[in-house]
C-alpha cells in the first residue's frame, strides 16, 4: 500500500538565536551562540548563571495585551512561531477545510513560569490571591489549544510530552496523522520557556546543567572531553506539514519530505541511557525501515547531542549500532552547542533544521568542540558550517524517561 507523502510547507522559530527563522538560520551557520548570563531572574546562590535566553520578544506584536497577560511565556513563543509557519505555507483555515486541519504542539514542562510564580503568590498572599488563570496557563496542552483558536484547526488537537522527545515526537504524530487519513494538514512542533529558580535549581540538583559561567559562549561542547552538561534554553518551532495532494493544490512550496519516525523506550533508567543507546538506536532503525532507506542513504544526522557526558557517549553508540561502518562517513553535528537545550521544543527545532541544511545545502557546526572525546570518534562538523548537497538528514532526540525519537526528511521530490 502506497502511504500519503506529507511535506513540510511552513516554518516558523523563535529561539535564542533569532526571532524568526530566518535569523536564526543565519546565525546558525555562521556558529554564533545564543547562551549568555541569565538576566531574567537573579541566581545569586545559583550553581549554574547561564542559559540560552531569547532577546527582544514582545509577545503584544502577537497578540494584545489582555490576551499576553492570560498566556504563559511558553505559549505565547508558539503563537509567535506559528504565525510564520502558517504566513510561509499560506496557508488558509476556514469553515470548509478546519476539520481536516490538526493541531500538535509538545512541551516537556509547560507553564513552569506561572507555576512558579503563582506558589510564590499562595506563600506570600495567600490562597485568594491565586490568579484565575494558573491552572489554563500552566496547563501543557495550552500552547496546542491556543494554536487551534489562533489558527480555526478543527481537527485532532492535542500535546506530546515526552521530555526532550517532545517536540520531534509532536512532528512524528502530526506525520502519522496525515498518513493515516484523519487530516490533510497538521500544525506541528514543539514550545519551551523554562528559564525560572525552581527549574535551574532542579536540574542542577541532579547535575545536568553545565556550570562554566565564565564561560557562558563555550559551556555547550557537544562531544567534547571537557564537556560537564547541557545549557538550557526557551524557544519554539512550529511546521506545516500536508499531505502532498493538499500541497499541490494550493500551489505550495514544500521545504521538505518527512518520510520516517520511529520512537522507542529504554526501559532503563529515568534519567541515563541504556548501555550502548540501544534504545535510540532501534528508534532509529525504526524510522530507516518506516522510510525504506539504508544507512548509507543517510546525509546528515542532527545530534540529540547534549553536551552531557553519558548522553553524548550513548548517542555516538547508537548511530554506530544503527549505520554500522556507516556511521564514520556521516556528518553529525549538535546545534545545542549554539541554541542551548530547548528541552521539549529541541525535537522540533533540529527537525526544521534538517530541513533547512537539505534546502540550501550546508550543516551547521558543532561549535565548541575543542578536544573530543575518545569515545566520541564520529564526523561532528567542528566549528565551521560544511556545504554540499544533502538529500537525507535524520534528526534525533531522547528525553528523561527514556523517550527515544528520530524523524528523517528529505529533499522534496516531484
Amino acid at each position: 500500500m502506497n502511504l500519503p507523502r506529507v511535506v513540510i510547507t511552513g516554518i516558523g522559530m523563535v529561539t535564542p538565536l533569532g526571532l524568526d527563522t530566518r535569523t536564526t538560520w543565519k546565525n546558525l551557520i555562521a556558529g554564533h551562540s545564543g547562551i549568555t548570563e541569565i538576566t531574567s531572574f537573579d541566581t545569586s546562590g545559583f550553581e549554574t548563571k547561564i542559559a540560552a535566553e531569547i532577546r527582544g520578544f514582545d509577545p503584544t506584536a502577537f497578540m494584545n495585551v489582555k490576551e499576553a497577560r492570560r498566556a504563559d511565556r511558553f505559549t505565547q513563543l508558539a503563537l509567535a512561531a506559528t504565525d510564520e509557519a502558517m504566513q510561509q505555507a499560506m496557508l488558509n483555515v476556514t469553515p470548509s477545510n478546519a476539520d481536516r486541519v490538526g493541531v500538535v504542539v509538545g512541551s516537556g514542562v509547560g507553564g513552569i513560569l506561572t507555576l512558579s510564580e503563582q506558589y510564590g503568590v499562595l506563600h506570600e498572599k495567600g490562597p485568594r490571591r491565586v490568579s484565575p488563570f494558573l491552572i489554563p496557563m500552566m496547563l501543557v496542552d495550552m500552547a496546542a489549544g491556543q494554536v487551534s483558536i489562533r489558527v480555526g484547526a478543527k481537527g485532532p488537537n492535542y500535546s506530546t510530552v515526552t521530555a526532550c522527545a517532545s517536540g520531534s515526537d509532536a512532528i512524528g504524530a502530526g506525520f502519522e496523522m496525515i498518513r493515516r487519513g484523519d487530516v490533510d494538514v497538521a500544525v506541528c512542533g514543539g514550545t519551551e520557556a523554562p528559564i525560572c529558580p525552581v527549574a535551574v535549581s532542579g536540574f542542577n540538583a541532579v547535575s545536568a546543567l553545565s556550570r562554566r559561567n565564565d564561560d557562558p559562549a563555550g559551556a555547550s561542547r557537544p562531544f567534547d572531553a571537557g564537556r560537564d552538561g547541557f545549557v538550557i534554553g526557551e524557544g519554539s518551532t512550529i511546521l506545516v506539514l500536508e499531505h502532498i495532494e493538499n500541497a499541490i493544490s494550493r500551489g505550495a512550496s514544500p521545504i521538505g519530505e518527512i518520510i520516517g519516525y520511529g520512537a522507542s523506550s529504554d526501559a532503563f533508567h529515568i534519567t541515563q541511557p541504556p548501555p550502548m543507546g540501544e534504545g535510540g538506536a532501534r528508534a532509529m532503525r525504526m524510522a530507516m525501515t518506516k522510510a525504506g532507506l539504508h544507512p548509507e542513504e543517510i546525509d546528515y544526522i542532527n545530534a540529540h547531542g547534549t553536551s552531557t557526558p553519558l548522553n553524548d557517549r550513548a548517542e555516538t553508540q547508537a548511530i554506530k549500532s544503527a549505520l554500522g561502518q556507516e556511521a564514520y562517513k556521516t556528518p553529525v553535528s549538535s546545534t545545542k552547542s549554539m541554541t542551548g537545550h530547548l528541552l521539549g521544543a529541541a525535537g522540533a527545532l533540529e527537525a526544521a533544521i534538517c530541513a533547512l541544511s537539505i534546502r540550501d545545502g550546508v550543516i551547521p557546526p558543532t561549535i565548541n568542540l575543542e578536544e573530543p572525546d575518545p569515545d566520541c570518534d564520529l564526523d561532528y562538523i567542528p566549528w565551521t558550517a560544511r556545504r554540499g548537497k544533502l538529500d537525507v538528514a535524520m534528526s534525533n532526540s531522547l528525553g528523561f524517561g527514556g523517550h527515544n525519537s528520530t524523524l528523517i526528511i528529505r529533499r522534496p521530490q516531484s
